[in-house]
């Protein structure tokens, strides 16, 4: 107790002392007294003792409240006595030398820099100046320095900047003084203008004085130097400098040397220090001209390799990787021209946009020409990368943000007359079928109740209710008190064009339920050994012609009573051409190639054996009921598509289905992406060891697939195909370029491609070259899909994530700035993988994403057509308009059939309100059209909460906005080369036919008040995980800007958080913190904003999938 209360007493006694010295000093000041110099001196060299001795009395120098540093610093900007400002600059040394910066921060806030650099220049006008006023000074300025922004500009008003460098260049031999000197001087150069001018002076050529080779005398100096010149030549006039005097060769030079003889690697901060300066340099052309003449590309690789088996070196080989990655010559892609190897001559050319600018861009705008010096350092891709979440949506620029008020307040305007928007009466019969010739389920109606039916709240299902059949639907879920006034106002009254004449537009629709229910070819039917081996190809015409193809022997049969294809072959096959296949008359559609070996008997047993096993042998029960090998074959026959594709990818044709078990997020390898880079390095320093052979070339129409059994063989002209062009790099190492969309010189992501010939137990390496976007879920886990025809005669018809050593980086290829449309980021990206196939002489075929084509939507909605009941089930198919190519766009109506014909019920039917979905915009957002496909079958099953949406909703949907994009393979736009989801202010019949008459159903909707209650446009995105929703709303727009008075008198809904809400807790893999309400510039003219805007729609959303997977809930990775 003793010790504690005397300890409390010395520390009581230590703050008063200070406080009593801090007045003593004070009043120093503000008297004129004869002697106050001894004062002064005598009070601030006990302040000064007690600052050195008591971390109490540091603290309460910068304390909040505390005046402590302001009569220091009035007490060193009014003194002359030498010893009292030595005195001074020792007690502000020991403050900001503990406890971070925040005490540097308070001596800028007080105008400490302000009083230091006046100090400086009195202190220099001394002759000779004072050695330890100089050493104390730079030292204060140096840590101060770094926290006061403006220091820069503050020493170069005070013309203190070459004060510095003088003092440098007269006492080279005095690193006391030296050091300071150089720490200051790296301060000042951070601001460009002061780098040039101190440029000019000679301060470039007084470093090279300071560094040297390796010593282990004056290291300490040696690293501030480095650091000092590495700021110095951030600046393009020191860099140029730099370069002239031939620094570059002995920047190098030196490097190598501190990397021989630092054996154990004391002396890395030196060394890096060292790349630095190389880093800086090479920021300008001429500087890695320099580096690629003194053959710095492979002495930094061979250093840089000598240095990965040591990981603390890490540091130096990214610095390495980086230099090297920026010096390696920028070449164009090895095309003819980066435009689409396809051409659709458009019917009207745009006057202006990107189509006007690809027409019009001249010839040779496809050469790359390194005119520039702004290579981007701040690219650093460190080898353990940190998710940055590029989700630019949450983390909006202001000024993308529409911040007019008058612009954010929906204001519902047609655009269009009234006689116009009548066309699309014949898209809504729904509103006029009175069913009086049908047979209802019930002919008796039952209790008409106005009450419950009509002007009751809307029930919407929920998902988490699935489990109580038992209940009763209309009882179910959550009510939505915002959709009041259509129940109330509109229902109690007929509407614009609802009258009741006799109709039977549904007929039609049951015609389909015939004979079309014959049983299909199951996507896991298993071959016999000796089918598969006498096969290369599955005939795709019912017909005895097709015996002329084989030749050996082969007859295909068609059971006329169960429908099922089966095959039978009389002998094994002989070679059999890969391009072979049937014909179909009038138009020739071949199937992808098939498995020439057959499966091995070893591993058939291998899969039997694995049947009780966690990759259990799926049932014929567990396919698709949707899916009919067939009737694809009849969808694809009308399919239109550029390049005129004749052959059916085999996934398509056999479908596939879901893998038996989770697949998990790849972790990511250390290392790997260092290591891809080193590899693509060694192909600028071994030449030689490159074979540089094309393989694949869409745009050589004589271009022929190589017969080498060594070499793989690919394809890409089917239905959603995209691969241009493949070269062979190394014996098992390819790279692969993607077609950039028609009527376009860019858009590369989605790719979809076939790959045979190949070997088992041996990695091949896929680069994709030609990439775009700066990041990827790539780089966080995602992996490309495989699927594997051998797999799927093995009962096993599944896309798989497959692919080791993934990742996604900047490369060496780049587009000049003309055809990248004045854009600054002109580099391509690689997605680089590599695969180790199962199977010998496999087919595999390999995608961005599950593949979805516009000939499966056909099938599907044709198989949802015949299956469904229509008794029960109100749907119908209609043509919303032809395409560009003269594809049919397809929508669909579903809800639920009336009770029966009387007026009660068909009232009921008619009054319904409308949802609204639309998907597939963006081609290459495939998962888009699996999010469709499950949203159309659920709506069509029998499960008591979809009958439940039936009967209180009708659904109009346009499951493909985008046929012709999907169809071609293009990754974002139609034929038109325009993004269609920027078009939906303006869009233009004739460029984009489905925006233009989607956007009119919607007009015609609000035309005869009938406005939706939902609009959901489906997408998918490529660098978030989860599901999440884009909304649109005034006050959240405001809040994410400065304008939030304005923002505080807005009275809005909050109806539009209502079905996101929903989703959150019914839909695991939903994620609402991902979701945003704000409406951007950029995203004015996409259909979610202007369903908002224009058409009035107050739940209009985009919906976003993920093309990776789940980092939370229930289906987290």
């Amino acid at each position: 107790m003793n010790k504690a209360k005397a300890s409390s007493e010395k520390s009581v006694s230590a703050s008063s002392r200070t406080i009593s010295l801090l007045s003593q000093l004070e009043k120093i000041n503000s008297d004129s007294v004869l002697g106050e110099s001894d004062s002064a001196r005598h009070v601030t060299s006990r302040i000064l003792h007690l600052v050195q001795s008591q971390e109490k009395t540091r603290k309460e120098m910068t304390s909040k409240g505390s005046t402590g540093i302001e009569i220091i610093l009035s007490t060193l900007e009014n003194t002359r006595d030498p010893q009292t400002i030595l005195n001074i600059l020792n007690i502000l040394i020991e403050i900001v030398s503990v406890g971070g910066g925040r005490r540097a921060s308070v001596l800028v806030t007080k105008g400490g820099t302000q009083i230091l650099l006046q100090l400086l220049l009195t202190a220099s006008k001394d002759s000779p100046p004072n050695e330890e006023l100089m050493v104390l000074l730079h030292t204060l300025l140096a840590k101060v320095g770094p926290k006061d922004k403006k220091i820069g500009v503050k020493a170069r008003i005070n013309g203190v900047l070459n004060i510095s460098l003088n003092l440098v260049k007269h006492n080279l031999q005095n690193h006391r003084l030296v050091l300071p000197c150089l720490q200051v001087l790296r301060v000042y150069s951070t601001n460009s203008v002061n780098a040039v001018s101190l440029g000019k002076n000679g301060v470039v050529e007084l470093m090279f004085k300071i560094i040297g080779p390796f010593s282990k005398r004056n290291t300490s100096l040696m690293k501030v130097a480095l650091d000092t010149l590495a700021a110095l030549l951030k600046s393009k006039t020191n860099a140029r400098r730099a370069v002239d005097r031939g620094y570059v060769q002995a920047l190098i030079t030196i490097y190598v040397d501190w990397h021989r003889h630092d054996s154990r690697h004391r002396y890395m901060l030196i060394r890096k220090g060292v790349l630095q300066c190389i880093k800086s340099v090479t920021n300008i052309k001429l500087g890695r001209k320099a580096f690629i003449d003194a053959n710095g590309m492979k002495i930094l690789y061979n250093t840089s390799q000598e240095c990965l088996a040591v990981r603390t070196l890490d540091p130096l080989v990214n610095t390495s990787s980086l230099i090297m990655r920026k010096c390696f010559p920028k070449n164009r892609l090895p095309l003819p021209t980066i435009k689409s190897a396809f051409h659709f001559q458009l019917p009207v050319i745009p006057a202006s946009g990107p189509v006007a600018q690809l027409y019009n861009l001249p010839p040779d705008v496809d050469d790359v020409v390194d005119e520039s010096d702004d290579n981007d350092d701040a690219e650093t891709e460190s080898e353990i990368e940190t998710e940055i979440d590029d989700d630019k949506d949450q983390h909006f620029k202001n000024d993308d943000i529409e911040t007019d008020i008058n612009k954010l307040k929906p204001r519902q305007e047609l655009g269009r007359s009234i006689e116009e928007l009548k066309m699309y009466e014949q898209f809504f019969p729904e509103l006029s079928e009175n069913f009086q010739e049908w047979d209802l389920v019930s002919k008796e109606p039952k209790p008409f109740v106005p009450d419950a039916n009509l002007s009751g709240p809307i029930v919407v299902p929920t998902a988490s209710e699935e489990h109580s059949a038992e209940a009763k639907p209309s009882t179910k879920g959550i009510a939505l008190k915002e959709c009041s006034p259509l129940l109330t106002e509109e229902y109690n009254r007929r509407p614009v064009f609802l009258e009741l004449p006799k109709k039977d537009n549904m007929k039609s629709s049951s015609l389909h339920q015939q004979n079309d229910q014959r049983n299909m070819l199951p996507s896991c039917q298993c071959l016999s050994q000796e089918i598969v081996k006498g096969l290369d190809r599955i005939s795709l015409q019912n017909s005895a012609k097709n015996d002329q193809y084989y030749g050996t022997g082969c007859v295909v049969e068609k059971e006329s009573k169960a429908g099922i294809t089966t095959l039978a072959s009389s002998k094994p096959f002989e070679h059999v051409s890969p391009c072979g296949g049937s014909l179909f008359e009038g138009s020739s559609v071949q199937l992808g190639k098939l498995c020439c070996t057959g499966v091995d008997s070893e591993e058939e047993e291998d899969s039997r054996s694995s049947s009780s096993g966690e990759h259990a042998t799926l049932q014929i029960s567990d396919v698709s009921p949707v899916h009919d090998c067939d009737l694809y074959l009849e969808m694809v026959k009308n399919t239109k598509s550029i390049p005129e594709y004749s052959e059916v990818a085999y996934p398509d044709y056999f479908g596939h289905i879901p893998p038996p078990f989770k697949e998990p997020i790849l972790e990511r390898r250390y290392g790997v992406q260092r290591t891809k880079i080193c590899q693509d390095i060694e192909r600028l320093i071994y030449q030689n060891d490159i074979i540089d052979r094309v393989v694949y070339d869409l745009d050589n129409s004589s271009f022929s697939v190589p017969e080498e059994a060594d070499v793989l063989k690919f394809n890409s002209k089917f239905e959603s195909g995209n691969l241009r062009k493949v070269i062979q790099i190394r014996k098992n190492e390819y790279d692969l370029i993607l077609n950039s969309d028609i009527n376009s010189n860019h858009y590369h992501q989605w790719f979809y491609f076939e790959v045979s010939g190949m070997k088992t137990g041996i990695g091949y390496r896929f680069n994709i070259i030609n990439c775009e976007k700066s990041n990827s879920q790539f780089n966080y886990g995602m992996q490309p899909l495989m699927y594997s025809v051998q797999e799927a005669l093995r009962c096993r018809p599944c896309w798989t994530r497959v692919g080791t050593d993934i990742c996604y980086y900047k490369n060496h290829f780049s587009r000049s700035s003309i055809a990248a449309g004045g854009q600054k980021g002109k580099s391509y990206y690689t997605i680089t993988f590599t695969v180790t196939f199962q199977h010998k002489e496999d087919v595999c075929y390999f995608a961005y994403h599950y593949p979805y084509t516009y000939s499966t939507l056909k099938m599907h909605l044709r198989k949802l057509e015949s299956m469904h009941n229509p008794q029960q089930i109100y749907f119908r198919h209609d043509v919303l308009c032809k395409t560009l190519a003269g594809n049919s766009c397809p929508l669909v109506t579903i809800t639920a059939m009336p009770e029966s014909n009387y007026y009660e019920h068909i009232y009921q039917f008619r009054n319904r309100p409308y949802i609204f979905l639309s998907a597939r915009v963006h081609p290459g957002e495939t998962n888009a059209s699996w999010v469709m496909k499950g949203t159309l079958e659920y709506l069509m099953s029998n499960s008591p909460n979809a009958q439940s949406l039936r009967e209180s909703y009708i659904f109009k949907i346009i499951p493909m906005l985008n046929p012709d994009g999907v169809i071609n393979g293009n990754h974002r736009c139609s034929l038109s080369g325009e993004d269609l989801n920027r078009q939906w202010q303006n869009p233009n019949p004739d460029l984009h036919p489905t925006i233009y008459h989607a956007k009119g159903l919607l007009q015609y909707l609000a035309a005869i008040k009938r406005l939706p209650l939902v609009y959901c446009d489906y997408h998918g995105h490529s660098r978030k995980k989860n599901v999440f929703m884009y909304g649109c709303s005034i006050k959240e727009t405001m809040w994410h800007t400065s304008v939030n008075a304005a923002s505080c008198d807005l009275m809005e809904d909050p109806a539009y958080r209502a079905l996101p809400k929903i989703l959150s807790h019914t839909a695991p893999a939903f994620c609402m913190g991902s979701c945003s309400f704000v409406v951007e510039k950029s995203k004015e003219s996409t259909a979610r904003v202007v369903v908002w805007r224009e058409i009035g729609v107050q739940r209009s959303y985009t919906m976003e999938s993920t093309l990776c997977g789940c980092d939370q809930g229930k289906y987290k990775c």
